[in-house]
């Protein structure tokens, strides 16, 4: 799998994470991982989009979303 996108570790001026990996893979798959930080409960979230529509989040409050990008979705609030 080649990326053609960023890696290592850059400051983003909102939301208070940083990148530390994100780009398009060989199959026009983009990705973008991120670190939030200890006090989040997901401090490495991360979201992907597909070339057929699909997405996926792992957010940072644990939550993650998942939408096949043809009327499916689902959502966990990631609580217990």
């Amino acid at each position: 799998m080649s990326s053609n996108g960023k890696s290592g570790s850059s400051s983003s001026g909102n939301g208070g994470y940083n990148v530390t990996s994100s780009g398009t893979n060989s199959q026009g798959n983009h990705y973008c991982s991120r670190d939030y930080g200890s006090s989040a409960s997901n401090s490495n979230s991360y979201h992907y989009s597909n070339t057929n529509g699909s997405y996926y989040y792992s957010n940072p409050n644990g939550s993650t979303y998942y939408n096949s990008g043809s009327g499916y979705s689902k959502y966990s609030s990631g609580k217990k």
